[in-house]
């Protein structure tokens, strides 16, 4: 229903579910009040299928300044075995210390899935946050980036 609600009652778009293609389906209704809702609905739905929590993906349907940009640790820098998984406890940090600090640091939300890591925020945070997080990729000691 935190999915439902904000994309049928708020943005008057029609969703369900499709379970044989495994897909969700949003089309508009005769009173959408406007034809751009129907890209917002699926950013919003995107954002929420990439781990990110449903508050934090419906900003998404009040802004028109946020996006979500996702890379994967091998386009930085191609690391394998051990050396991903010491990367990745760097930009986790020590109970994702490292993470929140720059969630909080460049007002960006973050989800390190495995090897790959998706940022949703404003444009020029998202650019911040991915330069951090590549340099902390590259090797950078997470005391120097803070």
């Amino acid at each position: 229903m935190e999915i439902y609600n904000p994309v049928y009652e708020q943005m008057k778009i029609d969703n369900r579910v499709n379970l044989k293609k495994r897909r969700v389906e949003l089309k508009t209704r005769p009173d959408t009040p406007d034809i751009s809702n129907l890209q917002k609905c699926a950013d919003f739905v995107h954002a929420f299928m990439l781990g990110f929590d449903v508050c934090d993906a419906v900003a998404l349907l009040r802004l028109d300044e946020l996006y979500v940009d996702s890379f994967e640790i091998k386009d930085v820098k191609t690391l394998r075995g051990e050396h991903l998984s010491r990367a990745i406890g760097r930009l986790s940090g020590k109970g994702g210390k490292t993470k929140f600090a720059i969630e909080n640091a460049t007002k960006t939300r973050i989800v390190i899935a495995d090897s790959k890591i998706h940022i949703l925020g404003s444009f020029t945070n998202i650019k911040v946050a991915r330069d951090s997080l590549c340099s902390l990729i590259m090797g950078s000691p997470a005391g120097k980036m803070f």
